[in-house]
């Protein structure tokens, strides 16, 4: 992306965060149940109805729909989010108390499905035909085929409950509390990025540089590490930014299964509550986190492949 394109990029995703404001406040508006009621029952308290009318009131809840849009939108835009009714805390607050945990999550899972789908993939496309190639496919169809639930029970069952290496519910502190969840998303992602390092490899290697390069008397190795896999990695740029910004996203259900406390457990237990001032934050945070990562994706392009720099077109 070019820089004078920036504007452009940055209007866009001002648009699209409206959007999905806007979205996300009507269907908390449409959904069923009170949100008042949410608010005491989370405290354990049972109102009368004159209470409930008169936080309504104070609330603003009794305003007109498009009143109460512009009214948190408003907030929004200054930073507050709301509060959580079944934390009793600002949402940004809480939000931000769950990013880290869920950030360590990402990119500890993401390190682990580098370390095993980069050689994979490779040695799946350098050895095209063979036992070994066989071997690979095989093991990333099992990947991208098998549940995240599923795989994170077998695990949990396994080094938790059987060999008692690992411990069962992940608080998210030290290497040893995280390495379970990290497995069970970094498992499926393996799967996926196997086939795309194979694909991207085989098609660089079926280049014409690459049989001049042969011509040449150039070893294997120098070509495929200095030629071949600059130019097939740049494609999985964009994938790891989308992966990335998925798994910031929440991955509700492995953090469900491991009491694991990120973004994605924070998210199911808004659903759980009603919680309609932490779920349209969570969805806000979670859209800006997104499209920022993209956004950072693209401008990497520009540093990563000198043909797509001004002048060089």
């Amino acid at each position: 992306m070019r820089k004078r394109d920036l504007p452009k990029r940055l209007l866009q995703m001002a648009v699209v965060l409206f959007g999905i404001s806007f979205i996300t406040f009507c269907l908390m508006y449409l959904a069923p149940g009170d949100p008042v009621q949410a608010m005491y029952a989370a405290s354990g308290t049972i109102p009368s109805e004159q209470i409930l009318e008169q936080t309504r009131e104070n609330l603003g809840l009794n305003e007109p729909f498009l009143t109460q849009y512009f009214n948190w939108l408003t907030a929004c835009l200054h930073g507050d989010f709301g509060t959580s009714y079944a934390y009793s805390r600002p949402v940004a607050e809480l939000i931000l108390s769950r990013l880290w945990p869920t950030l360590k999550l990402a990119l500890t899972s993401l390190a682990l499905m580098m370390i095993v789908a980069l050689p994979l993939g490779i040695l799946s496309a350098v050895r095209k035909g063979k036992v070994s190639d066989f071997i690979v496919r095989i093991f990333s169809f099992l990947g991208v085929s098998l549940p995240n639930f599923w795989v994170g029970l077998m695990l949990l069952y396994v080094f938790a409950v059987c060999l008692g290496l690992l411990p069962v519910v992940s608080d998210g502190q030290g290497f040893g509390k995280i390495i379970l969840p990290a497995v069970t998303l970094a498992f499926a992602m393996v799967g996926k990025y196997t086939r795309q390092v194979r694909t991207a490899v085989l098609e660089e290697l079926g280049q014409d540089y690459v049989t001049g390069a042969r011509c040449r008397g150039i070893r294997e190795s120098t070509i495929l590490w200095r030629h071949v896999m600059p130019n097939a990695v740049l494609p999985l740029i964009t994938m790891l930014g989308l992966s990335f910004g998925s798994l910031l996203g929440g991955t509700a259900v492995v953090e469900v299964i491991f009491s694991y406390p990120g973004l994605g457990n924070l998210a199911v237990d808004a659903i759980r509550s009603m919680d309609y001032s932490l779920i349209q934050g969570y969805v806000l945070w979670i859209a800006l986190i997104y499209m920022v990562i993209n956004l950072l994706v693209d401008l990497s392009y520009r540093y990563l492949d000198p043909r797509l720099k001004e002048g060089n077109r």
